[in-house]
């Protein structure tokens, strides 16, 4: 039996279906508006696919303004509004209701400007994550966050869950290059907030915006930053005796004061599932592996990597393997980057994000694979180290409505864990569906009330991408 309720849809709005399509209709071309059964399918879950719901209807507007024009229609008539950019989202946040409207921003994909001088891109929400690197690579620029969705995951996406990736140990999340944004309001207006300035005057409602899943508006423009790339870069592979010395090289080398520009790890299940897909050369014969990519030039990198392979001497390593050329290069992020798909092949899986201070790695691998065997599954651990953002991959079979039970049960006390050993439940996923109920392990009922009220100030009625982060009996006025 599932974990997590959903509310049941309005009877009223129900009803009122063909009145509603028929007004969208009026305001979106056919080819911008999904209303059959078969081809609202496609919208019905994202990346959480244990749980589906039938959207009322999909709008695929092509601008800001019809973005503006769907959503005062349907402020006017009580419909709530689910955004999605790519649903490519773990924790269900693009997941629908019953009675409520898709509105998706696929069709908002041009990069609108670049400007090499300050360092920025204008972009429409819709443009992937790296079709922004994609575009400025030929000048010698790219942009920071690489989440392993990014061949497909939007810009719109990436704002809504402060999206991160492998190189987010250096480089930051979403949140730290998101200049500005144009967003449209659940009433229709259209606001812009920040702008091409690395600092914008007045109060950072951009904070506000980037993380929070949809529930503020609707953002179609975004303003980044876009980064000169480095003038080399080499990952390192580290094998360890177990997860546990890996942890703690993690540890050892951030307490170091060394910042390497990104630092993965995988447990033994993951390296294998990932090596018989990419084929990059990951050693078998170990209990756990670290990516460490360090970046400069030549004397830069020697001169880095060297103290970095003194402090893993100290922690148990049985592997040291440079990349020598491009090719093994990419090799060795093919795996990391498909890491998640790679899974997909051997078995289904539900995939936890949370986050615990770098300290506390080796103490949570250990309990985490204590939790997950005294369900009777099995995990395969693959994250980013450097930040603590862990991605435990429970596997169970998804036809087994009581292998699912246990797999979220599971994972409900891995966040539970990370949390309590001074952590927080998501890194870059975001809450969406799969940790609203959890909220109140992190946070008490008046830091909720506090966030809550602060959300309803942009949606009084509570419309937009309804039954996602806050608990359900939650709800706050503004």
């Amino acid at each position: 039996m599932s974990l997590i309720p959903f509310p049941d849809p309005d009877p009223a709005i129900m009803a009122r279906r063909e009145d509603i399509i028929a007004g969208l209709a009026a305001i979106l071309p056919a080819d911008c508006l999904v209303t059959s059964e078969d081809e609202r399918r496609a919208f019905e879950t994202d990346a959480l696919t244990a749980y589906r719901r039938m959207p009322l209807a999909v709008a695929l507007p092509r601008s800001t303004e019809e973005v503006a024009s769907v959503l005062k229609f349907c402020s006017t008539q009580g419909v709530k509004v689910v955004p999605r950019g790519a649903g490519t989202s773990l924790a269900g946040g693009a997941i629908p209701q019953e009675d409520a409207v898709v509105v998706a921003v696929t069709k908002l994909n041009r990069i609108l400007d670049v400007d090499y001088a300050n360092r920025t891109a204008r972009v429409e929400a819709g443009v992937t994550n790296l079709a922004i690197s994609d575009a400025v690579m030929p000048d010698g620029f790219f942009y920071a966050p690489d989440p392993s969705s990014q061949l497909a995951c939007t810009i719109a996406g990436n704002i809504g869950m402060n999206s991160g990736g492998a190189h987010c140990l250096k480089y930051g999340v979403t949140t730290n290059n998101v200049l500005g944004v144009k967003m449209v309001l659940m009433d229709g207006d259209i606001v812009e907030i920040g702008g091409d300035a690395l600092d914008a005057p007045g109060y950072d409602l951009l904070g506000l915006i980037v993380g929070s899943e949809g529930q503020l508006g609707i953002v179609t423009e975004a303003t980044v930053r876009i980064l000169r790339l480095a003038e080399g870069a080499r990952p390192v592979l580290f094998g360890f005796s177990s997860s546990e010395s890996a942890g703690a090289c993690v540890a050892a080398i951030i307490g170091a004061g060394i910042v390497p520009v990104a630092m993965e790890f995988m447990d033994k299940p993951a390296i294998a599932i990932c090596e018989a897909f990419a084929k990059a050369g990951y050693p078998l014969d170990v209990e756990a592996m670290l990516i460490i990519e360090v970046e400069g030039s030549e004397s830069e990198m020697e001169a880095q990597l060297a103290r970095i392979i003194e402090i893993a001497q100290k922690h148990d390593v049985q592997v040291v393997k440079e990349s020598r050329s491009a090719m093994e290069t990419a090799l060795i992020w093919k795996g990391r980057k498909s890491a998640f798909g790679a899974t997909g092949r051997v078995a289904d899986y539900i995939c936890m994000d949370g986050t615990v201070p770098t300290g506390q790695l080796s103490y949570v691998l250990k309990k985490t694979g204590e939790i997950v065997e005294s369900y009777g599954l099995r995990v395969a651990n693959v994250f980013h180290a450097g930040d603590g953002n862990m991605h435990p991959l429970i596997l169970y079979n998804v036809n087994d409505p009581a292998e699912q039970a246990k797999a979220e049960a599971a994972g409900m006390d891995i966040l539970k864990l990370c949390v309590d050993v001074g952590g927080c439940l998501t890194g870059e996923h975001g809450v969406g569906i799969e940790k609203r109920d959890l909220m109140r392990h992190q946070f008490s009922e008046e830091e909720l009330g506090q966030q809550m009220r602060v959300r309803a100030v942009f949606d009084r009625a509570w419309l937009l991408n309804p039954a996602k982060v806050f608990p359900l009996d939650g709800r706050v006025a503004a």
